[in-house]
């Protein structure tokens, strides 16, 4: 078959021409299942569209949460990209999933080896070779090992050492920082900065007994959490974080940040809750912290749950919005705290809007990043105002419908006919 020969190619690293390419991503729509999805996937790392392949990648891991492939090609993708915390997660479930397995061990000495875990690459890459002496691969990551780290491996922790995979950390999970003259110097979250001693804390983690490497990420660890205002530890997380919705356009700003794939072409970030600034949750925490981003996800949406807000009425004369005592047509999740526009996908604010506006499909506005407009689809004069609003700098652009709970795009405003299509 004409699929099957192209499936050959791509899990044979060679590069698809655009009609292949087209063939497999109409195979993988139709199918909609984990195979063909991730081999379209694997189809755009190869030609190192990998930027493309990632969210692809992400979406079947959510979907079908057993796919072994998809967690190992998106680590591997990852790794690609230099973003070693974020790939460590998805390899290591990839090998829960399938113990012994040798692709994901091999990914994991790739990423020790990026990250210069030494000991650690060594340890998976032993473990590959005990099960099969001659794996090329895993031959080639052992000269790489002793290329790069030539006696290290048997060497005491030198400042030097500690400094270097310190730093990596540090760029990895994109916290500000800047050495010089053997300070340590980091941005924090509120303003201002904080200075390191590095022989101090070189000196702290020989005096405590830890490894190199577990050193250096608890240090890492909280040297983000000092950057960003991330609450410290997992407990503390789980109970602030709330979600953000998001549109694509906002994907490249947010890289490197926590979020899974929403409903059309919309994302969901996650963001500790703050009074004063949006402090998004970096991707790399979730492994620091031992959470899932499934576990994430869900308290988020919990926590949003748990803090309601208002359905408000309002009225809209020549572009000014302002609060109604009476009907108008109009309605808004007016809290002002950045998350109103998830509030419509919660259990409690569902309900307060169906209360408030009735059954039926309602249009929705998402082009203010301080509130959320709504109306009845039936209601042509409401429509006809909201159609007139432009949407503000980081607003969300288009017309959306909410029925049954789901958000849905729609390919243009329009006053409510049936031929409507999302």
């Amino acid at each position: 078959m004409q699929l099957d020969r192209i499936r050959e190619k791509v899990w044979n690293g060679e590069v698809l021409s655009d009609f292949e390419l087209s063939e497999l991503e109409t195979a993988a729509q139709k199918e909609g299942g984990p195979i063909w999805r991730t081999t379209v996937a694997q189809a755009l790392i190869n030609a190192d569209a990998i930027s493309q392949a990632i969210p692809i990648l992400e979406a079947v891991r959510r979907d079908f949460p057993t796919e072994v492939q998809a967690h190992l090609a998106l680590g591997r993708a990852l790794i690609s990209l230099e973003k070693w915390n974020e790939a460590e997660a998805p390899l290591k479930r990839a090998l829960e999933l399938n113990p012994g397995d040798p692709e994901p061990t091999k990914a994991l000495a790739t990423l020790a080896l990026r990250r210069g875990e030494w000991a650690r690459a060594k340890a998976w890459i032993d473990e590959v070779v005990r099960a099969d002496p001659l794996d090329e691969e895993a031959q080639l990551l052992h000269s790489e090992l002793e290329r790069l780290a030539p006696g290290e491996l048997d060497r005491e922790p030198t400042l030097d050492l500690f400094t270097r995979a310190l730093v990596e950390r540090l760029k990895a999970q994109s916290t500000p920082h800047l050495v010089a003259r053997g300070q340590l110097t980091i941005r924090l979250g509120r303003g201002g900065v904080a200075r390191f001693d590095l022989p101090a804390l070189f000196g702290e983690s020989l005096r405590t007994g830890r490894s190199l490497t577990e050193a250096v990420e608890l240090l890492a660890k909280d040297f983000a959490e000092r950057s960003l205002g991330i609450p410290a530890g997992k407990l503390q997380l789980l109970a602030r974080v709330l979600p953000v919705v998001r549109d694509s356009s906002f994907l490249e700003r947010g890289e490197g940040a926590a979020r899974r794939e929403g409903p059309a072409g919309l994302w969901f970030f996650f963001a500790v809750d703050d009074p004063e600034v949006v402090l998004y949750v970096p991707q790399g925490l979730l492994a620091a912290y031992h959470v899932s981003l499934e576990e994430l996800d869900d308290c988020a949406w919990k926590n949003l749950d748990a803090r309601p807000t208002e359905v408000r009425m309002l009225e809209l004369e020549q572009g000014a919005l302002r609060l109604s005592s009476t009907p108008t047509g109009l309605w808004a999740l007016a809290h002002g705290d950045g998350h109103d526009a998830a509030r419509l996908l919660t259990p409690h604010h569902r309900a307060a809007i169906e209360k408030a506006c009735g059954l039926g499909p309602l249009r929705v506005y998402l082009g203010l990043r301080e509130l959320v407009l709504f109306c009845r689809e039936d209601d042509a004069v409401s429509l006809k105002k909201l159609e007139g609003l432009d949407a503000a700098r980081e607003g969300i652009v288009g017309a959306w419908r909410l029925e049954g709970g789901k958000l849905t795009a729609l390919a243009e405003w329009d006053l409510g006919d049936d031929d409507t299509q999302p």
